[in-house]
């Protein structure tokens, strides 16, 4: 790219067709979920109608509508403050007060852009939070987060950005500034370093802050995932229990963490709900993830994605439209990048189906493997429970939940799952 090849008109207009297609698919996919949902509310889908009734069904549409309306407000939001903050020049304004307050735009003037962004993005996020909260969490019975916790978890949450996300920044400012053109392939390497670091450490320094983490009591559920990780050769650190009631009725089963740090994780309000066998298959589903390499596998495709835009974002920094085009007076090395992170999101949404296809793709190869390794009956009892207690609709619209839903819908799921139930009673 050179300096003659965009022009500022030209880069505000693809900005805003993608601004406005984005936000259109947004505003028709939550219409079609909404309807489709409503339309289905009057029967239980015949997959489960012997083991879910017309009432739970009925709390899953309205959970599911009650959660798509504030969606619909919290888009007009979000669309509203990404207008301001460029074609309306709030993010312009807040660079040039931050230029004259500390005396120019070096690597302090990009922290505080950051800081600034980011609490201004907070505080327009904060009332849908707390709304989704205490409101609809609570009138679907889902909800056991009490006021002083919400606070707590908004302090730690607050805490960890500073500690982390503020040195992580004014490295990422100075690499851009230091290395010359190919600084992108060094902040790459610090961002692909820093996610791997997480990893290790998030299941024993981050995540104990937010909840308390028990050891898994002895008994016939821990009997049969000591079985189960004997047959798949898996290792852990250990198995625990994490008290996920304090916040929630929701429950999960996950793994994390790298190397010897792996930890398996199971909720509180899961293992309340689901009987030994189930826990078991449940756990050898997300098993089925290690060892197939899923998070290798979405790892790598980040990886690459990332390496892609930060080549792309060191193209368009050196171009002046880039700034123009969206509202902004004075180049910078942070502006580029608080730009960049701005608009991004509108050009991805619509690829949303291609992620979307990898993750389910990965999940069907999970149950699989569950299948294989526990019974996949099992593991249908569990899903069916894990609906019912989540409220999660059975009937979402197909468009939707391409965009949307990182697993497959429920009937499609339970479906695989029936199959290779066949396949291995014939075998």
């Amino acid at each position: 790219m050179n300096a003659a090849s965009i022009s500022p008109a030209f880069v505000g207009s693809v900005f805003l067709f993608f601004l406005l297609l984005s936000t259109g698919l947004r505003l028709w996919l939550a219409g079609r979920q909404m309807r489709h949902v409503a339309a289905h509310r009057a029967q239980v889908p015949e997959e489960f109608a012997d083991r879910i009734d017309l009432a739970t069904h009925q709390k899953a549409a309205d959970y599911s509508r009650a959660r798509n309306r504030l969606h619909l407000i919290h888009l007009a939001a979000d669309v509203a403050l990404l207008w301001l903050l460029t074609f309306g020049g709030g993010l312009d304004l807040a660079d040039r007060w931050l230029a004259e307050w500390l005396g120019g735009r070096d690597r302090w003037h990009g922290l505080a852009l950051f800081a600034l962004l980011g609490l201004v993005t907070a505080a327009v996020e904060l009332p849908f939070s707390t709304y989704a909260t205490f409101v609809i969490e609570a009138r679907f019975g889902f909800n056991r987060t009490t006021p002083r916790l919400f606070v707590a978890d908004l302090g730690r949450s607050l805490l960890l950005t500073v500690l982390i996300g503020a040195p992580l920044m004014w490295l990422v400012l100075w690499l851009m500034q230091a290395m010359g053109e190919l600084w992108w392939l060094w902040v790459w390497a610090v961002w692909l370093g820093f996610n791997l670091l997480m990893l290790l450490l998030y299941p024993t320094v981050i995540a104990p802050l937010f909840n308390r983490f028990t050891p898994l009591a002895d008994g016939a559920v821990k009997t049969r995932i000591e079985g189960l990780l004997a047959r798949c050769g898996f290792t852990a650190v250990g198995l625990f229990v994490m008290d996920g009631s304090r916040r929630s009725n929701h429950g999960n089963a996950y793994f994390t963490g790298l190397g010897r740090a792996k930890r398996i994780v199971f909720f509180d309000t899961l293992l309340a709900s689901l009987d030994p066998s189930e826990v078991e298959a449940v756990l050898a589903h997300e098993l089925g993830h290690h060892q197939r390499r899923h998070v290798m596998q979405r790892i790598a495709v980040l990886a690459g994605l990332t390496l892609v835009l930060l080549w792309l974002l060191g193209a368009l920094m050196r171009e002046p439209a880039f700034y123009t085009g969206l509202g902004v007076g004075t180049a910078s090395t942070a502006m580029a990048l608080a730009l960049f992170s701005l608009v991004l999101p509108v050009f991805l949404f619509p690829l949303a189906p291609l992620t979307s296809w990898l993750s389910r793709r990965h999940e069907y190869e999970a149950d699989a493997f569950a299948a294989h390794m526990s019974s996949a009956e099992s593991l249908i009892s569990a899903l069916t429970k894990l609906y019912r207690d989540n409220a999660a609709t059975l009937t979402p619209d197909p468009l939707y939940s391409l965009f949307y839903d990182s697993h497959p819908p429920a009937t499609l799921r339970i479906a695989h799952l029936r199959a290779l139930a066949r396949q291995e009673s014939n075998q």
